[in-house]
């Protein structure tokens, strides 16, 4: 899974995966002449613009080389300091395991590198799958706005960031290993060189740590050496030392 900046080449996948997306989620509160403008109105011919915005930022997930989803994001504010995710989908076909929460991390990572103090999700009160997404991953309603679909008014829900202190973000994400149930701590992050590293652990309350997960590749078995250094086992993405290392005397 390879997670990167949309390109004017995947303007029709783009489009295609959010009418499947609204067309699976969204018509128990949408119809169908809505779905059909909301297309239009985010995904039409104006989204070459969108993509050209120096305030918005668009990424995608790719496997297996096809784009399976997207999310649309934007900084505002007096400095830009606030990253917005309008709107994130992930194909029908390819939800579960993991792709959307991984595409909210790097989605918000992303939003941080580009100078955000802090991150806000939107979601429509009727998007009940939604709204239960941003709780679940480290977000609480901080309020609401209306937004304009076609010739109707509909009402968001704006999600801020839980208070979360020393303990980090608190977006886990439950992942099998040989048969065990690993967390992953989004919010527990190293820096790579291609990638993150996020801290695994052996219980939801993340006092037992596993290892390092790779977010270059997924792969889960990767250690941190005594001078905070991390090599993936199977990409080579890799986390430089954080101590002085004496060995290069």
């Amino acid at each position: 899974m390879e997670i990167r900046e949309a390109t004017a080449d995947d303007i029709d996948a783009i489009r295609s995966i959010a009418q499947r997306s609204l067309e699976s989620t969204y018509t128990e509160f949408l119809d169908e002449d809505t779905v059909a403008d909301a297309i239009e109105q985010w995904y039409g011919d104006s989204f070459d613009d969108v993509l050209e915005d120096d305030h918005a930022l668009i990424l995608v997930v790719e496997s297996d080389g096809d784009v399976v989803g997207f999310s649309q994001n934007d900084l505002i504010g007096q400095r830009y300091d606030t990253g917005r995710i309008l709107w994130l989908h992930v194909d029908p076909d390819h939800r579960g395991g993991g792709t959307g929460v991984r595409l909210l991390v790097r989605t918000r990572e992303r939003l941080l590198d580009e100078g955000a103090d802090h991150v806000q999700g939107l979601v429509l009160e009727d998007n009940e799958g939604g709204n239960e997404f941003y709780a679940d991953n480290g977000f609480e309603r901080a309020g609401q706005r209306e937004v304009e679909i076609g010739d109707e008014t509909f009402t968001e829900n704006v999600y801020a960031e839980d208070e979360i202190g020393e303990e980090g973000w608190g977006a886990v994400d439950e992942l099998e290993s040989d048969g065990e149930t690993i967390y992953v701590s989004y919010g527990e992050a190293a820096r790579g060189a291609k990638a993150p590293f996020y801290s695994a652990y052996k219980s939801e309350g993340r006092q037992d740590l596993y290892g390092w997960f790779c977010g270059n590749c997924d792969s889960l078995e990767n250690t941190m050496d005594t001078m905070g250094r991390i090599e993936c086992n199977n990409c080579g993405n890799r986390r430089k030392a954080t101590r002085w290392d004496a060995s290069y005397l």
